[in-house]
């Protein structure tokens, strides 16, 4: 399971160093690929591939499933940390993302989400008043 909030540097060539935290779950490999709210998805390749064989189950003839599926999967790579626990991430996905030095990496449960450092800031400040004044059940069976 992925937790926390990191704050890493993207270096001059595209590279993050992951968390140590998630180098261990990540080792085996991952895809990373375009998110919601213009950040990136990392999942580790076997929660990609259940995610991308649930996918499959929508009808071909609904086109919002299919604009949906063509944006995720295009953007998507996959990749194996390096040594040092560095990924790239190319340039169509940092720009997609507005990357730049300083990130934020959180973790969500069963992903790794990549923001751009201010883009978090600005989210997690808008969204934390919204939080903490949840007063009915927005997940089944959660607080």
């Amino acid at each position: 399971m992925f937790l926390g909030t990191y704050e890493p540097k993207l270096d001059e060539k595209g590279r993050l160093i992951l968390p140590a935290k998630y180098r261990d779950q990540l080792a085996d490999g991952l895809v990373i690929t375009r998110g919601q709210e213009r950040c990136l998805y990392v999942f580790k390749v076997e929660d990609f591939m259940e995610m991308q064989e649930q996918a499959r189950q929508a009808p071909l003839s609904n086109k919002e499933a299919r604009n949906y599926l063509r944006v995720l999967m295009s953007g998507a790579v996959d990749q194996e940390p390096d040594r040092q626990g560095r990924i790239s991430i190319p340039a169509n996905l940092r720009t997609y993302a507005g990357l730049e030095r300083d990130l934020a990496v959180i973790g969500t449960g069963n992903r790794v989400e990549i923001w751009n450092a201010d883009a978090w800031s600005s989210f997690l400040e808008e969204q934390e008043a919204a939080f903490s004044d949840r007063d009915e059940e927005i997940i089944p069976g959660l607080l």
